[in-house]
């Protein structure tokens, strides 16, 4: 018969550290019990009233969901770079200048009128209001923000404050 005594053992530690095992054992079957438990009701509202195949299309339905979902973003991806191509060639830079042309007889009606695109392409519109000589008016070519005509002030001018708008 085997005995704790003759390895130098008391019998009384063996049962308490037995005892100890147990109870720390049985804590943690109560809460293994717990989280099964509470997996165990997570899954039927989960699959409530539904077997394998109506489980089946309601997953079927989300994918197809999702595939109208992406459809419709590549769609709209597809939309937005169209517009931003298309907004490169608009006139977005604008600048405007009023001066007097012709020094007290027109008045401050003439003006200089600068418009750009995003890579600064476009042109200067002047035009020269005078009492007595009518209106003139002149329309000059900008590419790339350069101008290889000669320019007024004025034109110097609007054509400066349309650039400076991009930056």
């Amino acid at each position: 018969m085997f005995r704790f005594k003759d390895f130098g053992i008391e019998s009384d530690i063996v049962t308490l550290t037995l005892a100890i095992i147990c109870v720390v054992l049985v804590i943690m079957l109560v809460v293994l019990l717990v989280k099964i438990s509470k997996l165990n009701t997570r899954y039927l509202l989960f699959m409530d009233g539904a077997d394998g195949k109506s489980l089946e299309d309601r997953f079927h339905r989300k994918f197809q969901n999702m595939d109208y979902i992406n459809e419709e973003l590549n769609k709209l991806d597809q939309h937005m770079k169209h517009i931003d191509a298309r907004l490169l060639k608009t006139y977005q830079k604008i600048g405007i200048v009023k001066y007097d042309a012709f020094k007290e007889i027109g008045g401050t009606l003439s003006f200089v009128l600068a418009l750009l695109t995003q890579e600064d392409n476009g042109f200067i519109l002047n035009s020269m209001h005078s009492n007595a000589e009518g209106c003139y008016t002149y329309i000059k070519e900008v590419k790339g923000g350069e101008v290889f005509v000669a320019l007024s002030e004025e034109e110097r001018q609007a054509l400066e404050e349309a650039k400076a708008q991009g930056k």
